[in-house]
């Protein structure tokens, strides 16, 4: 796996919105916590863009703006704004050569698993699944979030401990880490942003879905052999869901174990990472130990 640089004092990051659109006070904090940090900021024309509809721009104006970054020598990582939908869109677009000549930390979560998943498993280039512009609005609630970007940006190589569940499978493993928003990893099955899960720590969250549709995702991963001889399973934030008006019958957790149950590896539920208040930084494509015991869950990047 090819780990992009770390950042040092006096390097680039842009910021740019591949998907759907943010209004510019929304980067605010974000860009005076990163110019603290002693880093140049880039603010794209598509933050807070004269976008008229769900976009941030067209999807030539997404296009241009990603590819640009991503040519761009001075450039040593690219943080993404905001998630939502779109970034699927314009993927297939993207000229990747420069990119690969020159890796740079791409940053985001949410839609941007689609762009993350492709370049780990495409080019081997480990990238950043990891708060957004937005999070750093709510330091004060949760500081842990957005010190956990920085730190990896840095290199510091974190541990992240959770609490237990009752579904917790116990185990200790060790694992290249993958995965991300569980929509956007079943969406990707059969296509060239597809995700090879077979050794692997997966690691799934989701937003506003309905209960049966997470249901039908999850047999998606299991059907298309995603849950088969993985080393272990994270589940993480599962939010703002909502049910049928005849109930499904399920809790999201109980959904998800439901399926997973019968394999042999370690599971772990409630883990702090998705669109939950909790959403630690993971580099995926890299490297983790995870250990579940009946009292604490820790992952450890190796």
């Amino acid at each position: 796996m090819i780990i992009p640089s770390y950042l040092k004092k006096g390097d680039t990051i842009a910021i740019t919105c591949t998907a759907g659109y943010m209004p510019k006070k929304n980067a605010t904090l974000c860009i005076k916590a990163l110019k603290k940090e002693g880093y140049n900021v880039i603010v794209s024309p598509t933050v807070g863009g004269k976008s008229k509809n769900y976009f941030s721009g067209t999807d030539e104006e997404r296009l241009a703006e990603i590819q640009h970054y991503l040519d761009d020598k001075k450039v040593k990582a690219i943080l993404c704004g905001r998630g939502g939908y779109g970034t699927g869109r314009i993927l297939d677009k993207i000229d990747f050569t420069k990119f690969k000549q020159n890796p740079k930390w791409i940053i985001g979560f949410s839609d941007i698993t689609i762009l993350l998943n492709h370049i780990t498993s495409n080019f081997n280039i480990a990238t950043l699944h990891a708060p957004m512009s937005t999070a750093f609005n709510n330091m004060q609630h949760n500081i842990e979030n957005t010190q956990s970007l920085l730190k990896s940006l840095k290199g510091e190589k974190q541990i992240y401990t959770s609490i237990t569940h009752s579904f917790n499978k116990i185990g200790k493993v060790k694992g290249k880490l993958v995965g991300g928003n569980l929509a956007l990893i079943a969406n990707a099955i059969g296509t060239s942003s597809d995700i090879n899960t077979k050794k692997c720590i997966l690691f799934i969250e989701d937003i506003g879905e309905q209960l049966y549709a997470i249901d039908r995702m999850m047999h998606q991963l299991k059907r298309s052999g995603k849950l088969d001889n993985l080393a272990a399973i994270i589940v993480g934030n599962f939010t703002d869901l909502a049910d049928t008006d005849r109930p499904y019958g399920k809790t999201i957790y109980e959904i998800i174990n439901e399926l997973v149950k019968e394999y042999n590896y370690p599971v772990c539920f409630d883990f702090p990472v998705g669109h939950g208040i909790e959403n630690r930084a993971l580099k995926v494509g890299v490297n983790y130990s995870l250990e579940i015991n009946p009292t604490t869950v820790v992952l450890k990047e190796i």
